[in-house]
């Protein structure tokens, strides 16, 4: 069949018509794949350029923490509002008017939150001890969900007539309380301290169960001062951790802890004690768990604080820091001591403390001899000084050329020996007269947590608590010198 010229035109029309439709919709997808291209590249420079992204270091060549802080985030970042938001939320659930009805009231019950569980325990040991007590009691609330109510300190190493101070006034509570991320609050916090009203509570009595030298419960002079009347339940034999040693008073954090939940609380349930007062008998009280005494608590053996496990230590104690107001008078009287200008840095030193006084007790009964044979000799402490010294100048290359003496020795020919190896004695002269009666032992306490070396008495509670400050706080060299017998501390 022919086919005239005429008759193909329309075909062919319509066929370049087609062909040029087609080239045109390609360019169209070109063109918008081209765009597209373009902007996925420059939005991910952009994000590379925002978020740190590094390019000069392979993956084979970097670790995985720097892949991990260097890789593109995707997540917008929240906006400043909304992170001071977060920040003062996280701040708020730490105020103690969040895990309180509201301010101190005449009973402490009055003040407690149905919906919160609560811990305390009271103190009566000498401050320092009475410092651990308090970690261990935190630590406590800790692993059992309860919130600490913390006691004053009492003067019991300067004297009952002396007033108590608050914890808040040694301590940075506010600051321990965001290192721990836990609420804590204080018993002024909780009730009146002007309130008269006697308020009874049930507690457990852990002491008469650990020891077979007084037939009751720890004695405390702070609940005469909180107005608290206690009714106490004797804990079971168990409690004791190391019953193989009769003289050895220590519990554990875990044995405690289940008295905190209702199988164990309710199954050792015995007949309580009548309070003193009002000869009321309670059961232990399940809203505020309390005990009588916390200082004698260990996690695995007999007087850990000094061990690098301790937990009391760990995960409380190394977050007590001094309040600002505190520290501040202590550097003071560092400068002061080494005759240093107000506008010149305090330089590097070390301290020494010496305990004695108490000791000579056990140099007498426990060591059977005489107490200038039992005490190391001032010599003995010098050497320990130099040893501290040289780590110092190793570890950090520090020259330490200052060092400060506390001590509760009285002898004036033992201070005589001490300004003969050059060290200094802080001047408490007028301490009292300015400060009050706690701030001798506080300000020395400070002085020695602030040097970047330590030497200090073992067996003191305060020179552990030093070396463990120093050696976390600073990155500081300690040595502990041992007594007991003339070569005691030979090395």
């Amino acid at each position: 069949m022919s086919t005239s010229k005429e008759s193909l035109l329309p075909y062919a029309n319509l066929y370049r018509s087609t062909v040029s439709r087609k080239w045109f919709k390609l360019a169209c997808v070109l063109i918008v794949a081209s765009f597209l291209l373009l902007a996925l590249f420059y939005n991910r420079d952009l994000e590379g350029s925002q978020t740190g992204w590094q390019t000069t270091t392979s993956p084979a060549e970097g670790s995985l923490l720097e892949l991990e802080l260097h890789s593109p985030v995707h997540e917008e970042e929240p906006e400043p509002q909304k992170q001071n938001a977060v920040v003062e939320q996280e701040q708020d659930s730490l105020d103690p008017l969040v895990v309180l009805k509201g301010a101190p009231t005449t009973h402490f019950r009055d003040n407690l939150r149905p919906d919160v569980k609560y811990i305390s325990s009271w103190p009566d040991a000498g401050w320092t001890n009475d410092v651990m007590t308090y970690a261990n009691l935190i630590y406590l609330g800790l692993i059992t969900e309860r919130v600490p109510i913390l006691p004053m300190f009492y003067p019991s190493h300067i004297g009952y007539d002396k007033q108590p101070i608050a914890f808040s006034d040694v301590f940075d509570i506010d600051r321990m309380r965001k290192s721990i991320g836990k609420p804590i609050v204080e018993w002024k916090d909780v009730k009146d301290p002007k309130s008269e009203a006697l308020d009874t509570l049930g507690c457990w009595n852990i002491w008469e169960t650990v020891q077979n030298q007084s037939p009751e419960p720890r004695h405390s002079n702070s609940l005469a001062h909180l107005k608290l009347d206690i009714s106490y339940t004797k804990t079971p034999d168990w409690v004791k951790s190391f019953r193989q040693w009769p003289h050895d008073t220590h519990t554990s954090f875990w044995t405690l802890a289940r008295f905190a939940f209702p199988e164990t609380r309710d199954s050792n349930l015995v007949t309580p004690r009548p309070s003193p007062n009002n000869q009321v008998s309670l059961p232990p009280d399940d809203h505020l768990l309390c005990f009588d005494y916390l200082y004698y608590v260990c996690a695995d053996q007999p007087f850990e604080w000094d061990t690098d496990y301790s937990p009391s230590w760990r995960y409380v104690a190394r977050y007590m820091y001094w309040t600002s107001s505190l520290q501040n008078l202590a550097d003071q009287y560092v400068r002061r001591t080494f005759g240093v200008a107000y506008s010149d840095p305090t330089p590097p030193y070390i301290t020494v403390h010496v305990r004695h006084g108490d000791f000579a007790n056990n140099c007498i009964l426990d060591y059977k001899i005489p107490v200038e044979d039992c005490f190391a000799k001032i010599p003995v402490y010098a050497r320990r000084v130099e040893e501290v010294k040289a780590e110092i100048l190793e570890k950090r290359g520090i020259v330490v050329n200052h060092v400060i003496m506390t001590s509760d020795e009285r002898d004036e020919g033992w201070w005589k020996e001490v300004e003969e190896q050059g060290w200094l004695a802080v001047d408490h002269s007028q301490t009292k007269e300015l400060y009050g009666d706690w701030y001798p032992i506080l300000i020395d306490a400070v002085i020695q947590s602030g040097g970047v070396g330590f030497v200090g008495t073992y067996g003191s509670t305060m020179s552990i608590l030093a070396k463990r400050r120093v050696m976390e706080w600073h990155d500081g060299a300690s040595r502990m010198v041992r007594w007991g017998t003339p070569n005691a501390d030979d090395h």
